[in-house]
């Protein structure tokens, strides 16, 4: 059961990921694809983040989430969207990738 609450766990970070990039794409909800494929990327990533907190811990979920999506969205605003990344902010994102990486590893408040 635990794989299965981790890859529900990844398919609602994907999808929030692609929905928070669509987002980006969206011009305030003026273009009509992108407004779509956030409001359906952030409905699946939801759903799913609704499954995985059947049986993990609410705050350990909404730190993996959140953190690992902050990395990803950094990622694309870096490579898709050319946006500038400065060293407090790659210092700011390896200490969240640390954090994920800790939680995953070492912590054993996953599971409530």
């Amino acid at each position: 059961m635990k794989v299965v609450n981790h890859l529900y766990l990844i398919v609602a970070i994907l999808f929030e990921v692609v929905a928070t990039t669509a987002l980006k794409q969206s011009d305030g909800f003026t273009r009509l694809v992108p407004s779509l494929v956030t409001v359906i990327g952030y409905a699946v990533a939801f759903f799913f983040l609704s499954l995985t907190l059947r049986i993990m811990s609410v705050g350990i979920v909404y730190a993996l989430w959140s953190g690992a999506g902050i990395v990803l969205i950094t990622a694309i605003g870096w490579l898709w969207f050319r946006q500038a990344l400065d060293a407090p902010a790659l210092l700011g994102v390896a200490l969240i990738i640390a954090g994920v990486l800790i939680i995953n590893l070492f912590s054993r408040s996953v599971m409530h």
